[in-house]
């Protein structure tokens, strides 16, 4: 899926074969929506294959929720940019970890700590995830805490300007990074990209979505946290 994914289980009746279960998944996942992939399901509806009604449901379900948010950020997110290919990956990241972290949970862990490519899903905590700060590698700008939940942050330093405006074509340049914690990776995910792609103004919007809470970093290196974001308390556990 283009990033490392580790996992800690501190459960120890939870085994390898739960472990192996949750790779296989994520590749499975890779597989069927990388839009990189000439024989994946993305790919496919991308070439006219297969019509939308005809769809997966987990790709119907990773759809909706793609057009669920191209609507609520006014067209600032938007999978189906013209002149490019159908790529939903924004969602199915999130959507997927977060389908992860709950075949863990299905299978009786408690405590556990799924890290996709930096987004955090946790459990039993509390668990402290620092957040990179955003021009330089070796720093973090802050460490949240999380007891049960998830954390996401879309930032430049990575990939550079590949989150894209969907309103004006061009990168969203108007912030260095944004964070957000939220009960699911899904959710966490999918508003941090979103609210990054609507550039400063994407901030507010993140943290008026329920049940989000914010850390922002603007192109002006201000920092913007909503009261609610859980810094982490010195005893907590590092993740």
């Amino acid at each position: 899926m283009g990033f490392p994914v580790s996992l800690r289980v501190d459960d120890e009746h939870i085994g390898e074969e739960t472990a192996d279960a949750v790779f296989a998944w994520l590749r499975e996942v890779d597989t069927r929506f990388s839009p990189f992939r000439a024989d994946s399901e993305v790919c496919r509806l991308d070439r006219g294959e297969i019509a939308r009604a005809d769809v997966s449901a987990d790709l119907d379900e990773v759809l909706g929720l793609c057009e669920e948010y191209r609507l609520a950020t006014g067209g600032a997110f938007d999978v189906r940019l013209p002149g490019r290919a159908l790529d939903p990956c924004a969602v199915v990241k999130g959507w997927s970890v977060q389908r992860a972290a709950e075949l863990l949970t299905a299978a009786g862990a408690r405590r556990f700590v799924l890290n996709a490519g930096g987004d955090v899903v946790a459990s039993g905590g509390p668990w402290r995830v620092g957040v990179r700060h955003p021009e330089q590698a070796d720093k973090v700008c802050t460490v949240a805490e999380l007891t049960d939940g998830a954390i996401a942050t879309s930032a430049r330093y990575e990939r550079g300007d590949h989150i894209i405006d969907g309103r004006t074509g061009r990168p969203a340049t108007g912030l260095l990074s944004l964070t957000v914690v939220a009960s699911s990776l899904t959710l966490a995910d999918t508003v941090a990209t979103a609210a990054f792609a609507m550039g400063a103004e994407g901030v507010e919007w993140a943290a008026a979505r329920e049940g989000c809470e914010v850390f922002a970093v603007d192109a002006e290196r201000r920092v913007v946290r909503t009261e609610g974001f859980p810094t982490a308390r010195a005893q907590a556990r590092a993740a």
